[in-house]
């Protein structure tokens, strides 16, 4: 994989998993009820259940370009179309959202538990990953391609989350960003609209 080529990937899984939802929703639950340890818990275990889901996603698609073009076709946009609702529900959320979560005592197990049904129990994910990941999956991709693009998507996700949880144990931050949220929330939103354009526009490529 093209090391350009890669760069977008990966820019599209950092607006992917920065996008504000039940994954952000756990992170914010379990730093504020049990600190650190258990907040970068939930986001290792969460990452794990993202790139399960992933991986499935990436072999499926290959074997869906080749053997149903246009059914692939169709589900890309319905990707996409669920991307763009996702964007126009942000903006119109305001300073509501997930910034609001307030924290409950927990534990790590309870976060690792946590992580992975939040991540694997979300079938909205397969349907993020269809209309991401459809820009970067061929028909002949070798192996090392499609474990590239796995890797980076689990990574991202809980590098990401790390970092947020990692934010959030400090007590200034939080309420910076809700009061903020508003603003959070429409970069969000444009952002997403924009990655749904995007899917629509076709797969990326560079000679």
């Amino acid at each position: 994989m093209p090391f350009s080529l890669w760069l977008s990937l990966a820019a599209i899984c950092a607006m992917g998993a920065m996008s504000p939802g039940p994954s952000l929703a756990l992170v914010l639950k379990h730093t504020l009820g049990g600190g650190r340890l258990p907040g970068i818990t939930a986001a290792v275990f969460h990452a794990a259940g993202v790139g399960f889901y992933a991986l499935l996603t990436v072999w499926g698609l290959g074997a869906l370009i080749t053997r149903s073009p246009d059914v692939f076709q169709l589900i890309t946009w319905a990707g996409a179309a669920y991307l763009a609702w996702l964007g126009i529900k942000a903006l119109r959320a305001g300073k509501a959202g997930v910034m609001n979560q307030q924290g409950v005592a927990t534990t790590s197990r309870q976060a690792a538990r946590e992580g992975v049904l939040v991540a694997l129990g979300n079938p909205k994910l397969i349907i993020f990953f269809v209309a991401l990941l459809s820009q970067f999956v061929t028909p002949g991709m070798s192996i090392m391609a499609k474990m590239i693009v796995v890797l980076t998507a689990m990574l991202i996700d809980g590098g990401w989350y790390v970092l947020v949880a990692v934010g959030l144990s400090h007590s200034r931050v939080l309420p910076w960003l809700q009061r903020h949220a508003h603003w959070v929330n429409r970069l969000t939103g444009v952002l997403l609209i924009a990655l749904a354009l995007r899917v629509v526009a076709g797969p990326i490529t560079f000679g």
